[in-house]
């Protein structure tokens, strides 16, 4: 039994690299993506004794697990691009409601700290109409 929980768990920490799990970054000239994943893992290990007619029986054991990865989004960073303007989450699944607020939001604050940023740069000019 002890060897094929072993066995499993060592297959599993193969598959489980982060190369798998993350992505490897992509740098362009202009930009870097990052590969977002999320990925779930279930293990599971057993053993019993059989009884049958005339007092035959046997007994057996088993493990097994299984991972599961799914990309679900880009991070990219615009190189030259200061602040949050530079990064960017782009989504690779379609988005749910709450998702959708989200992304509507934080692109809602970008525009607001742009404005403010824009008006505290520009010189106020007294008696001007």
């Amino acid at each position: 039994m002890e060897d094929a929980i072993k066995t499993t768990v060592e297959e599993l920490r193969k598959v489980l690299n982060i190369e798998n799990v993350i992505g490897e970054t992509i740098e362009t000239e202009d930009k870097i993506l990052i590969p977002v994943t999320r990925f779930g893992m279930a293990f599971g290990a057993g053993m019993g004794e059989g009884k049958g007619p005339g007092e035959q029986g046997g007994k057996g054991a088993g493990a097994a697990g299984g991972t599961g990865i799914e990309p679900i989004a880009m991070v990219a960073v615009f190189k030259g691009v200061k602040g949050p303007e530079g990064v960017k989450l782009l989504s690779l699944k379609s988005p749910d409601p709450i998702a959708r607020a989200i992304s509507e939001l934080g692109s809602t604050a970008v525009d607001v700290m742009r404005e403010r940023r824009k008006m505290k740069e520009t010189p106020e000019t007294e008696g001007t109409p």
